[in-house]
């Protein structure tokens, strides 16, 4: 694996498809939607075209896993990307969206880079090396108990059907935490938690492009991740957490009734 070479096409995609995003985002063109409330733009897929082609040109046997397409290849050497994490507000303009590429060798991930152009901050992180922000080192906090925490969270594409269930979650923690912010994008929600803005995170139903790049970022700077159950996280999990680690198990007892949730 050459690292170096992995590390530059990245970060190349990165930045060249959080620009595209920047620039488009008064389009308002959403071109499709998969169900009611999980829409998809046309920037969606040009970033994606994009990124895919600046990847292919460098790696054309690895494999692929992005959000608009099929899944491509079978190589142990994967690319997971997300072209758009925060489709619903980049299609309102609301500007807190980013793009979201890791790299997985043999099952584990190596590279995770995550770009808001519009606060032009770069996230990056590689496997035993630490995770940056703008080339700066970053750690999770260290707020050591839940009732001094700030949380961050997301509800799933199917919350009309299933109101009072997520909203049961969401209210056994709004009560014991200082607050809890939904901002609609969770690989910046995950980038946050392994800087310190956030100290804790839970999302149900998210999507490996929605997570890889951001849970790299999480382990790297010092938080742990896992399950309502506490074992270790993976991109196949349903549910999941990430904290900065000193409030994890507090997080994990107040989610116990829910452990059993969409298993």
């Amino acid at each position: 694996m050459n690292r170096r070479k992995i590390k530059s096409t990245l970060l190349d995609a990165l930045v060249k498809a959080g620009k595209l995003l920047k620039t488009s985002i008064q389009d308002r063109r959403i071109t499709a939607k998969k169900s009611e409330l999980n829409l998809v733009t046309a920037t969606d897929q040009a970033a994606e075209t994009l990124i895919l082609g600046i990847i292919q040109r460098k790696f054309p046997d690895h494999a692929i896993l992005s959000e608009e397409s099929p899944a491509q290849g079978n190589s142990s050497s994967r690319w997971i990307i997300d072209p758009l994490d925060g489709t619903t507000n980049f299609a309102h303009t609301y500007p807190h969206c980013c793009v979201s590429i890791a790299f997985e060798e043999n099952g584990n991930i190596e590279f995770g880079g995550v770009f808001d152009p519009f606060r032009n901050e770069v996230f990056f992180a590689e496997r035993g090396k630490g995770a940056s922000l703008n080339g700066k080192p970053i750690a999770v906090s260290k707020v050591p108990a839940l009732g001094e925490s700030l949380l961050c969270t997301g509800f799933p594409y199917d919350r009309r059907e299933k109101p009072d269930e997520y909203l049961d979650v969401f209210r056994t923690l709004m009560v014991r935490v200082h607050g809890i912010r939904r901002s609609g994008a969770a690989a910046l929600d995950l980038c946050y938690v392994a800087c310190g803005r956030f100290d804790g995170f839970w999302e149900l139903k998210l999507n490996p492009w929605d997570k890889a790049a951001g849970m790299l970022m999480v382990q790297e700077a010092g938080g742990r991740l896992s399950d309502f159950s506490g074992s270790p996280l993976t991109l196949e999990d349903v549910q999941n957490v990430a904290s900065n680690g000193f409030i994890h198990e507090e997080m994990l007892e107040a989610l116990r009734p829910f452990k059993e949730m969409e298993k």
